[in-house]
């Protein structure tokens, strides 16, 4: 099938470059040039603009950071919106979801159908094709869209009928992968500080009932490397924190663990971190405890 891809970031470039593996045409649009470049050497088509995008492409996949970035490129004086091909708008985004029923409403009234499928894996996921796929919408058009996004992740999970549904599963996914990174970070400071070696401690608790997100993914490939660039930036996850935490509340749900950390991560942006790597979390929990893990890989 041919399709649109709007949003060539960390993650938007590896998923892109997956729907050509798959052998699906690909017209591509991002603000910078150089995030396509890669793209365009595999012969995908570059759009102009937003709106250039939705004239050429009956499905396009929106992959943003921010929801205030997706609203300019859906109805912006050039979004979007205003395109003439679009029949099928498949957001990618974590976004929440009154921000996924704004717009599914507003499109509705341009005949265009939205399917909410957020993902989880991270850029290394993405690049490696494991990303767990989240999916919501109507069935049929869900199944249009079926070999496309299968060729992101083993898993694809169907939330729901109706837009919205993946947005709450992908915020439980994500507020359980926070209170991981935020709780793993001051474990393995206070293991460390207190003797153990990190690599020890990793060992035994990825084969007991410690293990997580973190300790098999985030902390070997980027905190005991010292490299602390595991592919997100930490102003991303707090968006989710925050909209996670917003969803609960909305549902009259305690959310007492998720709040402490989210203190955790606030106190780490406060201080400059909005920009960094979400995984030098960690680095601000050294700072307080008057300790540094040891790069032991």
């Amino acid at each position: 099938m041919d399709a649109g891809f709007l949003g060539i970031g960390n993650m938007g470039l590896p998923m892109a470059g997956k729907l050509l593996d798959g052998g699906h045409g690909l017209t591509v649009f991002d603000i910078r040039d150089a995030a396509m470049r890669p793209l365009l050497q595999r012969q995908a088509r570059r759009a102009a603009s937003p709106k250039n995008l939705a004239d050429q492409c009956e499905i396009v996949f929106v992959s943003l950071p921010t929801l205030a970035a997706f609203r300019a490129v859906a109805f912006g004086d050039d979004g979007l919106a205003k395109g003439s091909a679009m029949k099928l708008l498949v957001n990618t985004c974590t976004v929440g979801v009154p921000f996924v029923r704004e717009i599914e409403q507003a499109m509705a009234t341009r005949g265009v159908t939205v399917v909410d499928c957020p993902i989880s894996g991270g850029p290394p996921g993405a690049r490696a094709g494991t990303l767990s796929v989240m999916v919501s919408g109507d069935p049929a058009a869900v199944e249009r869209i079926r070999p496309m996004i299968s060729l992101w992740g083993r898993t694809l999970t169907i939330a729901g009928d109706k837009p919205g549904a993946a947005q709450v599963l992908k915020l439980t996914n994500n507020i359980l992968s926070a209170v991981a990174l935020a709780a793993t970070a001051e474990a393995f400071v206070m293991g460390a500080k207190g003797g153990l070696d990190p690599e020890v401690m990793l060992a035994a608790i990825n084969a007991g009932s410690g293990r997580n997100s973190a300790t098999e993914a985030k902390f070997p490939a980027a905190v005991l490397t010292r490299s602390f660039d595991y592919g997100a930036e930490m102003h991303i996850l707090m968006k989710d924190i925050d909209l996670a935490i917003a969803q609960g509340e909305d549902l009259g749900v305690p959310m007492w663990v998720c709040q402490a950390a989210r203190l955790v991560f606030k106190h780490a942006m406060h201080q400059g971190a909005a920009k960094e790597d979400l995984t030098a979390i960690v680095k601000y929990v050294e700072r307080d405890a008057g300790f540094e893990l040891p790069k032991t890989r």
